[in-house]
């Protein structure tokens, strides 16, 4: 069954007031670059050393070996999942891999492939060319496959061709998902219901804001429990 990713784009205190409230009722919670280069190495341990699973969405990308050190720093966090780019290349993306796999806890790498912000517009001005944003995800996902990494982050619009191309051991992570048509997709240029995602393939669905703006954000999480069990 496709499980939940709590995104945490709020404060400190917030974020603990959902961890004590919601538990185990969301699979992992995502601490992502906003939060803790405000907060730093101490907001995920206050999730790993209380049992929670913790997602560190930082998105490394620099020269192998200093991407290497921040994998496997990470990893003493005791984070369950982490993201690096795979615009970074194969050295870079095995660095990653053969760090965490060096490591106690092992944490999933994850490769992003093409930002859920970006269509198809936006790519050809990042790469210079004229792409179609599947097939270049797909190829990025292939790639982070190929390199030793555990998944991928992409949007849940190309889950069923990374699916197709990379098998079903590959873990597939996908922010941009929606829960109504009353919500706004904001920055998110590529996006899908719950129940669209988890039938596309999606291991691991990514939700914000519907949940940490609730009033009775358990009562959202079991909502989108629903539209899974659904898909």
């Amino acid at each position: 069954m496709t499980k939940i990713v709590l995104a945490m784009n709020t404060s400190r205190d917030r974020a603990l007031e959902l961890r004590d409230r919601l538990g185990t009722e969301v699979d992992v919670y995502k601490v992502g670059m906003d939060m803790f280069t405000s907060m730093g190495p101490d907001i995920v341990r206050e999730f790993t050393d209380a049992g929670c699973d913790v997602f560190l969405d930082l998105k490394f990308s620099d020269i192998p070996s200093v991407v290497g050190k921040a994998v496997a720093s990470a990893a003493g966090l005791g984070v369950r999942m982490l993201t690096v780019h795979t615009m970074g290349g194969p050295k870079m993306l095995a660095e990653a891999a053969k760090a965490a796999a060096g490591t106690a806890k092992k944490p999933l790498v994850l490769g992003v492939t093409v930002l859920t912000s970006l269509d198809r517009q936006s790519l050809a001005r990042v790469t210079g060319s004229e792409q179609d944003v599947q097939a270049r995800v797909v190829a990025l996902a292939k790639l982070a496959q190929d390199s030793g990494c555990g998944g991928v982050v992409a949007s849940p619009l190309e889950t069923a061709g990374i699916r197709a191309a990379c098998g079903p051991k590959l873990v597939i992570v996908t922010p941009g998902v929606r829960l109504g048509p009353a919500v706004a997709a904001e920055d998110q240029a590529r996006t899908m219901a719950p129940a669209e995602a988890a039938a596309a393939g999606a291991d691991f669905i990514v939700v914000g804001r519907p949940i940490t703006d609730a009033a009775d954000p358990g009562a959202v999480v079991a909502d989108v429990r629903q539209q899974l069990g659904g898909a």
